[in-house]
C-alpha cells in the first residue's frame, strides 16, 4: 500500500494510519474490519529534500549532520505517535549523472524498439546520451522530466523527419549531439540487390 507525499495528507488520514500501523487492521463506520496483517505500507515524503540536495557529498553520500537535520525536520512535521509506528525511514539521494545516463539509454532503447516496426535502426552516441542527461534532468524533480524531454526533442523531432520523408523505412538513424543541440545522422536504406 503506497502513500505518496504523505506530508500532504489531511490530518484525519494520520488518525486512520495510526490504527492501521498499530493494529494491522481498519474498522469502517459500519463496524466492518479489514485486515492489513500481510500488507507492506510504504510512505514517501519530500520533507527534508532541500536539505538532502544541498548537503549531499560530491560522491552522493549523505553526511551524518544532514541526516540529523532531515530527521529533525521529520519530527517537526509528523506527530511522535505516528513516527513511532514506522519501522524504518530510508533517505534517498538524488540520482547521479551516470544513473541518469542509464535511464536515458533505457528510454531511447524503447524509442528504438518502436522504430523497429518500420525497420528503422536507431542508436544514440554517448555524447547524445550525456547531452540529454544534462538537459533533461532536474535534481528537484528527478528523472521524470527526462521522458518529456525525450518525447519533445527526440520522438517529435524524429517523427517530423519521418513524415517529411527524410527518414524512410529501413533507414539507420543515429542520434548525435552537435553544436549544442541534438541532431540525427540518417543512413538511407540499402538498395535491394538483384
Amino acid at each position: 500500500l503506497l502513500f505518496d507525499e504523505i506530508e500532504k495528507a489531511q490530518p484525519d488520514v494520520f488518525n486512520v494510519l495510526l490504527q492501521l500501523l498499530d493494529d494491522g487492521r481498519l474498522t469502517d463506520s459500519h463496524g466492518r474490519v479489514v485486515s492489513f496483517k500481510n500488507t507492506v505500507v510504504i510512505m514517501t515524503s519530500n520533507v527534508g529534500s532541500p536539505l538532502l540536495l544541498e548537503g549531499m557529498d560530491a560522491d552522493g553520500g549523505i553526511p551524518e549532520r544532514v541526516r540529523d537535520q532531515v530527521m529533525t525536520q521529520l519530527r517537526q512535521t509528523f506527530r511522535p505517535e505516528f513516527l513511532n509506528r514506522i519501522d524504518e525511514i530510508a533517505l534517498f539521494t538524488p540520482l547521479s549523472r551516470s544513473e541518469i545516463k542509464k535511464i536515458v539509454k533505457i528510454q531511447l532503447d524503447r524509442v528504438g524498439k518502436r522504430l523497429g516496426d518500420r525497420q528503422i535502426r536507431f542508436e544514440a552516441t554517448d555524447d547524445a546520451l550525456a547531452f540529454i542527461a544534462n538537459a533533461g534532468y532536474d535534481p528537484v524533480f528527478g528523472a521524470r522530466p527526462l521522458k518529456r524531454y525525450i518525447q519533445r526533442h527526440v520522438e517529435t523531432a524524429l517523427g517530423r523527419r519521418i513524415i517529411a520523408g527524410d527518414v524512410a523505412d529501413g533507414s539507420g538513424v543515429t542520434l548525435v549531439a552537435r553544436d549544442g543541440a541534438l541532431d540525427f545522422d540518417v543512413t538511407p536504406p540499402a538498395e535491394p540487390r538483384e
